[in-house]
């Protein structure tokens, strides 16, 4: 007799063993916009090659190339967490990133700009301003989504937000400082920021406005999610500043990147389906 998956131990990337939930392999599949008849043979599949000891890594790597082989676009959305850590292994694309799903939001934006302190001049990553308030936004780029954002940056950011602010008391005065980082916060790293009273961004943090929600209700893609684009590829866009779906305007986009004419076609219609938000 099969035993139940809920009693098979898999293996999460950091070494810990848990118990294999069905639910969160079908709530991530939801998300992807897949449907449910593909879910749950997706699902199906899975299980029958689940064993005690599976890695994580494994039955994502299943569910990927099964979502794959059915809905390139809904595979694409399956991948996001990891097509945000192939926006590396510089973390000036990630930059530009937040810069854009702030600007879907209403707020001006500069990237990149060095502002001088009461004490020294600092590069800011992503200056964001809004209803004549203005934020210093430090983007804080992991290419390992098990390392997180310790106690050090948030006081290391909220020193440079103290002497910026002090600098600009009278005109262009920041009112907060950001951190936006693709990965976690660790808990002391929360509650200092909450005293300190910065604003903090993590892939699954906070329960509204996490950075993978922000990315999900702008419908704004990195390039890095189309599976028709090869690791290269993907590099070249990125050095050009091409870091949306959207930004992927047509053929020359791609020539000008030296990708292969003959899967221009395959990848303007992966990224037609982002921007008109139908990957599905």
């Amino acid at each position: 007799m099969k035993k139940p998956t809920a009693e098979i131990l898999i293996r999460k990337a950091n070494g810990d063993m848990v118990p294999f939930e069905e639910e969160k392999l079908r709530v991530s599949l939801e998300r992807s916009g897949a449907g449910k008849d593909l879910i749950d043979t997706i699902i199906g599949a899975v299980e029958d090659e689940l064993f005690p000891g599976m890695e994580t890594r494994a039955i994502y790597r299943k569910a990927f190339a099964l979502l794959r082989r059915k809905s390139r676009p809904s595979a694409a959305r399956y991948k996001l967490r990891q097509a945000i850590l192939e926006l590396g292994p510089t973390g000036y694309p990630f930059e530009q990133f937040v810069g854009e799903l702030l600007r879907h939001q209403g707020y001006q934006v500069s990237v990149g700009v060095v502002v001088r302190g009461r004490c020294a001049s600092h590069e800011v990553d992503v200056v964001a301003e809004k209803e004549s308030k203005r934020y210093l936004v430090e983007c804080k780029f992991h290419s390992d989504y098990n390392r997180k954002c310790a106690i050090q940056v948030p006081l290391y950011i909220h020193s440079r937000f103290l002497d910026l602010k002090e600098a600009h008391s009278e005109a262009g005065v920041f009112h907060q400082g950001w951190i936006v980082t693709n990965t976690r916060f660790t808990e002391d790293a929360v509650e200092y920021g909450r005293c300190a009273g910065l604003s903090l961004v993590g892939w699954n943090y906070p329960s509204r406005g996490s950075l993978r929600e922000r990315i999900d209700t702008s419908n704004l893609h990195p390039v890095t999610c189309l599976t028709s684009l090869r690791k290269a590829d993907k590099q070249k866009l990125l050095q050009r500043g091409v870091v949306l779906c959207k930004h992927i305007t047509g053929k020359d986009v791609l020539e000008d990147a030296g990708i292969d004419q003959r899967r221009h076609r395959a990848i303007l219609k992966e990224a037609e389906a982002f921007v008109n938000g139908n990957a599905s």
